[in-house]
Protein backbone atom coordinates (compact mmCIF):
# COMPACT_ATOMS: atom_id res chain seq x y z
CA UNK A 1 0.00 0.00 0.00
CA UNK A 2 1.00 3.64 -0.77
CA UNK A 3 -0.49 6.40 0.71
CA UNK A 4 -0.28 9.72 -0.95
CA UNK A 5 -1.31 13.43 0.48
CA UNK A 6 -1.69 16.42 -1.95
CA UNK A 7 -1.15 19.86 -0.81
CA UNK A 8 -0.34 23.59 -1.81
CA UNK A 9 -3.04 24.09 -4.14
CA UNK A 10 -5.24 27.12 -3.95
CA UNK A 11 -6.62 30.32 -5.33
CA UNK A 12 -4.48 32.28 -7.54
CA UNK A 13 -5.32 35.10 -10.06
CA UNK A 14 -4.49 34.24 -14.28
CA UNK A 15 -0.96 34.44 -14.87
CA UNK A 16 0.17 33.11 -11.11
CA UNK A 17 1.75 30.19 -9.87
CA UNK A 18 1.53 27.02 -7.80
CA UNK A 19 3.43 24.34 -6.67
CA UNK A 20 0.94 21.24 -5.52
CA UNK A 21 3.38 18.79 -3.48
CA UNK A 22 2.81 15.13 -2.86
CA UNK A 23 3.67 13.05 0.10
CA UNK A 24 4.04 9.44 -0.07
CA UNK A 25 4.33 6.93 2.44
CA UNK A 26 4.06 3.20 2.86
CA UNK A 27 6.40 2.19 0.33
CA UNK A 28 9.77 2.65 -1.83
CA UNK A 29 8.98 5.72 -3.32
CA UNK A 30 11.53 5.95 -5.58
CA UNK A 31 10.65 2.78 -7.46
CA UNK A 32 7.15 4.45 -7.78
CA UNK A 33 6.25 5.62 -11.77
CA UNK A 34 4.20 8.75 -10.46
CA UNK A 35 1.41 11.00 -11.63
CA UNK A 36 -0.51 14.07 -11.79
CA UNK A 37 -4.18 14.15 -13.04
CA UNK A 38 -6.97 16.50 -12.80
CA UNK A 39 -10.67 16.79 -12.69
CA UNK A 40 -12.77 19.96 -13.37
CA UNK A 41 -16.59 20.48 -12.50
CA UNK A 42 -18.51 18.25 -14.83
CA UNK A 43 -15.61 17.07 -17.07
CA UNK A 44 -13.61 13.69 -16.69
CA UNK A 45 -10.13 13.49 -14.79
CA UNK A 46 -7.39 14.02 -17.42
CA UNK A 47 -3.35 13.76 -17.85
CA UNK A 48 -1.59 16.25 -16.51
CA UNK A 49 2.13 14.82 -16.14
CA UNK A 50 4.23 12.17 -15.13
CA UNK A 51 7.52 10.91 -14.43
CA UNK A 52 8.87 7.77 -14.99
CA UNK A 53 12.17 6.00 -13.49
CA UNK A 54 14.36 3.31 -15.00
CA UNK A 55 17.58 1.90 -13.59
CA UNK A 56 18.30 1.62 -17.17
CA UNK A 57 16.88 4.95 -19.01
CA UNK A 58 16.86 7.25 -15.32
CA UNK A 59 14.03 9.94 -15.05
CA UNK A 60 11.54 10.56 -18.18
CA UNK A 61 8.77 13.15 -17.94
CA UNK A 62 5.61 13.48 -19.67
CA UNK A 63 3.04 16.30 -20.22
CA UNK A 64 -0.13 17.05 -21.45
CA UNK A 65 -0.20 19.23 -24.57
CA UNK A 66 -2.32 21.43 -22.61
CA UNK A 67 0.50 22.34 -19.64
CA UNK A 68 3.60 21.63 -21.91
CA UNK A 69 6.07 24.56 -21.70
CA UNK A 70 4.15 25.72 -18.17
CA UNK A 71 3.87 22.89 -15.61
CA UNK A 72 6.97 21.17 -14.33
CA UNK A 73 6.66 17.67 -12.71
CA UNK A 74 9.58 16.65 -10.52
CA UNK A 75 10.28 14.36 -7.48
CA UNK A 76 12.93 14.09 -4.58
CA UNK A 77 13.03 10.79 -3.59
CA UNK A 78 15.21 11.55 -0.45
CA UNK A 79 11.38 13.33 1.05
CA UNK A 80 9.27 10.73 -0.66
CA UNK A 81 7.86 13.63 -2.70
CA UNK A 82 6.07 14.47 -5.96
CA UNK A 83 5.88 18.19 -6.83
CA UNK A 84 3.82 20.09 -9.69
CA UNK A 85 5.26 23.44 -10.32
CA UNK A 86 2.60 25.44 -12.28
CA UNK A 87 3.67 28.41 -13.94
CA UNK A 88 1.42 30.98 -16.26
CA UNK A 89 -1.58 29.98 -14.63
CA UNK A 90 -5.43 29.87 -16.67
CA UNK A 91 -8.61 29.90 -15.41
CA UNK A 92 -9.23 26.69 -17.46
CA UNK A 93 -6.27 25.10 -15.20
CA UNK A 94 -8.99 24.96 -12.60
CA UNK A 95 -9.61 21.60 -10.90
CA UNK A 96 -8.84 19.38 -8.15
CA UNK A 97 -5.34 17.90 -8.50
CA UNK A 98 -4.79 14.21 -7.54
CA UNK A 99 -1.22 12.76 -7.39
CA UNK A 100 -0.83 9.27 -8.57
CA UNK A 101 1.11 6.21 -8.02
CA UNK A 102 2.25 3.27 -9.95
CA UNK A 103 4.30 0.26 -8.73
CA UNK A 104 7.04 -0.98 -11.14
CA UNK A 105 4.72 -4.26 -12.17
CA UNK A 106 2.84 -2.17 -13.42
CA UNK A 107 2.09 -1.20 -17.46
CA UNK A 108 0.60 0.67 -19.58
CA UNK A 109 0.44 4.48 -20.71
CA UNK A 110 1.47 7.02 -18.32
CA UNK A 111 -1.50 8.95 -19.53
CA UNK A 112 -4.09 6.49 -18.84
CA UNK A 113 -5.51 6.73 -15.15
CA UNK A 114 -6.20 2.86 -15.27
CA UNK A 115 -2.22 2.51 -15.26
CA UNK A 116 -2.11 3.70 -12.00
CA UNK A 117 -2.42 1.93 -8.69
CA UNK A 118 -2.82 4.62 -6.12
CA UNK A 119 -4.54 8.14 -6.05
CA UNK A 120 -4.34 10.84 -3.11
CA UNK A 121 -7.81 12.65 -2.15
CA UNK A 122 -6.53 15.65 -4.21
CA UNK A 123 -6.26 19.51 -3.90
CA UNK A 124 -8.28 22.32 -5.23
CA UNK A 125 -6.37 25.20 -8.13
CA UNK A 126 -9.01 27.38 -8.74
CA UNK A 127 -7.41 30.28 -11.01
CA UNK A 128 -9.10 33.47 -11.24
CA UNK A 129 -9.05 36.03 -14.54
Amino acid sequence: QVQLVESGGGLVQAGGSLRLSCAAAGRTFSGYGMGWFRQAPGKEREFVAAISVSRWSGTSTYYADSVKGRFTISRDNAKNTLYLQMNSLKPEDTAVYYCAARPPSYSGPYYLSDSYAYWGQGTQVTVSS
